[in-house]
């Protein structure tokens, strides 16, 4: 099936591992071209030419002069930015009653207000041009809050409101918006040392290989997600092929939330 991505500009935030990378890697293999970012130089140009992408930028997003810096650099290389995928993102477990104003604050800045900044800056070229395709990496936590989490899923439940908000203002316009709920996913995120693993196994007798299969055999597919199937479902959403599909809050999980919407 043939996407209609080819020379497509894709900006994908987030992208020097796990679901951004290969978000990025399938777009650049459908012939797009494909700008990844991450805070890091070296990890960004490792990941710029794992992805096979055109250029990349080393930009913390929770700045927030980062996001119109990193689209304008875009526009800059190549004239404009067809196609948004705001990816990045911190995940952690806290209990609710020690979150401090500056922890609510921090995963705010950057999991909400990153992909509001971003959004606002590629707007004027869309618009411009009566076309555009933004795509936000919310979470299975943005419709069903974890409670190890209560900050995060606070987070990517703006998220889902957002996409929905900006689908509203700018169909008519000829931009398109939605969201992508992916559950837990063999990434960095849960399978690195202090990662998400690690901290749900705190205080249990329980390696960490033990707690991954536990988490995922709490999925009805009885698995974590592969980074490549959560980038699959993003990619689509940012092609031709998904052209009447706008406002939607696409549930990537296995199955985790129980809900039809």
């Amino acid at each position: 099936m043939d996407l209609g991505l080819t020379d497509r500009v894709c900006i994908v935030t987030g992208s020097s591992s796990g679901i951004g990378l290969e978000t990025a890697r399938i777009l650049t293999a459908e012939g797009a071209r494909v700008v990844v970012c991450g805070r890091d130089l070296e990890r960004t140009e490792i990941a710029r030419k794992r992805a096979g992408a055109s250029l990349g930028f080393a930009l913390d997003l929770a700045d927030p002069a980062s996001p119109a810096e990193l689209v304008r650099g875009t526009e800059e290389a190549f004239g404009r930015v067809d196609v948004l995928v705001n990816n990045v993102g911190l995940a952690y477990q806290i209990a609710f009653e020690q979150l401090t104003d500056e922890h609510w604050s921090s995963i705010w800045n950057l999991n909400v207000m990153s992909y509001v900044r971003s959004i606002q800056a590629v707007l004027p070229g869309m618009r411009a041009r009566h076309s555009g395709v933004i795509v936000n990496v919310s979470s299975t936590a943005g419709k069903r809050p974890s409670v190890s989490m209560p900050n995060y899923s606070v987070s990517k439940a703006a998220v889902l409101s957002l996409s929905r908000l900006v689908a509203d203002l700018y169909a008519k316009e000829g931009i398109r918006c939605n969201a992508v709920a992916p559950g837990p996913t063999a990434t960095d995120a849960w399978l690195s040392e202090g990662g998400l693993a690690d901290q749900s196994r705190a205080g249990k007798e329980m390696s960490r290989e033990e707690m991954l299969a536990a988490v995922g055999a709490g999925r009805p597919l009885g698995r974590l997600a592969e980074p490549e199937e959560i980038a699959a479902a993003i990619v689509f959403l940012c092609s031709e092929r998904s052209s009447y599909v706008t406002g939607a809050a696409w549930s990537v999980d296995g199955g985790t939330v129980p809900i039809i919407i």
